[in-house]
């Protein structure tokens, strides 16, 4: 994944706190996860990611280079 598809990704969890996982992203998802950006929460129906506290150094750093 480029770094404008995680920051854009990133943004997205950071806005809304907790990002549903649409069809068909789950793959990017658990890419941002394995990289520990994330952490996707399985135990509801809908599957929801939120950002880790490396998630928002990463996207800061993003945002200020």
């Amino acid at each position: 994944m480029e770094k404008e598809e995680i920051k854009s990704l990133l943004e997205i969890i950071d806005q809304q706190i907790s990002s549903s996982i649409l069809g068909g992203m789950e793959e990017e998802y658990e890419e941002l996860e394995s990289m520990g950006l994330i952490k996707i929460d399985r135990h509801r129906v809908q599957h929801s990611a939120s950002i880790t506290p490396e998630g928002l150094d990463y996207l800061e750093h993003l945002n200020h280079s």
